[in-house]
């Protein structure tokens, strides 16, 4: 009933002060919960700073901070962000309140998720949250393959000679999978995790120089020397729908992101020591292993997650 209640809040364009957008319009569920624009606009039209971050199972993030600066510390907090931004949505959650414990449609849906009619700031943010934390892709064509072997190493057998291909390159040469799947410390010593794709920590990724001109990301929140440049990232699951790429939406094809973990990581003082290497030396691959590493990498588009109804909006109804 939360994640209902979530639902309906998401997609309702009244949470902004003039009614023009929701939070669905900078998160579509065609293309993973992210935004094919590079900077979303906000109520009065103006431009983000920034690209709109993918949703997809951010449920999973460890450290539970949210946005590319993590300037939010849960995703409760996440939510109400936006609502209250004077570019993105602009209202105020105080007169949100009272607008929506005015509107018929809400109180019946908070008493079923929390069982009295009363709509508060954090109902909003917990019911808002459950929806986002229901977001779980798991249906790519990619687990069908992990489900059916023993290792990810392993051939998958609904993959193309290609995308094994790709796979193979994914975990061995271009290393993608030391930051993507990092492993995991146990008792037993480490496990390779190969479900999430998702960075464990915000980092330095040598698209930019270390210039002040530039956009600090988490150093700006923190003010700390070390943080300057470092950005969180969003998983790769369905990456193949939610270009364009980066923070700032520089890359509008997995063939540019390839090319720049390939030739063009430039130095910085907090570089992830991941890729010293590459600002070295670049990644180098050849053309026939770099299509090989997008063709499996759109193996993580999951096409039930993208049209599953219970993400839908449930403001339209078809014919």
């Amino acid at each position: 009933a939360g994640a209902t209640l979530g639902r309906v809040l998401f997609y309702d364009r009244s949470l902004s002060a003039n009614g023009s957008v929701s939070c669905s319009s900078c998160h579509s569920q065609s293309t993973g919960f992210s935004d094919e624009r590079r900077f979303s606009t906000g109520f009065e039209g103006k431009e983000v700073k920034r690209n709109s971050m993918s949703l997809v199972n951010l449920r999973f993030y460890k450290s539970g901070k949210f946005f590319w600066d993590e300037r939010a510390n849960s995703l409760e907090d996440q939510v109400l962000m936006p609502i209250e931004d004077p570019v993105e949505m602009g209202h105020s959650l105080a007169m949100l309140v009272k607008q929506l414990q005015k509107d018929a449609i809400y109180p019946p849906l908070f008493r079923e998720a929390f069982g009295t009619p009363e709509v508060t700031e954090q109902r909003l943010a917990r019911a808002l949250a459950q929806f986002i934390r229901s977001m779980v892709s798991v249906r790519s064509r990619y687990d069908v393959g992990r489900s059916a072997v023993d290792s990810v190493h392993d051939p998958f057998p609904n993959f193309s000679e290609q995308e094994n291909y790709g796979k193979q390159q994914f975990f061995g040469r271009a290393r993608c999978s030391e930051c993507h799947l990092p492993d995991r410390v146990t008792l037993d010593g480490p496990v390779g995790q190969s479900a999430f794709f998702q960075l464990t920590t915000p980092l330095v990724n040598g698209i930019d120089s270390d210039l002040k001109d530039v956009d600090g990301g988490v150093g700006l929140v923190s003010g700390r020397s070390e943080d300057w440049g470092r950005f969180k990232a969003t998983s790769l699951r369905n990456i193949e729908l939610s270009a364009p790429y980066m923070h700032d939406g520089r890359f509008r094809t997995l063939d540019q992101v390839i090319e720049h973990y390939n030739w063009s990581v430039k130095p910085h003082r907090n570089l992830d020591p991941r890729l010293q290497d590459f600002a070295a030396n670049g990644l180098a691959l050849p053309e026939v292993e770099k299509v090989a590493l997008a063709e499996f990498l759109k193996t993580l588009t999951d096409s039930t997650f993208i049209n599953d109804p219970k993400f839908s909006d449930p403001f339209v109804h078809e014919e």
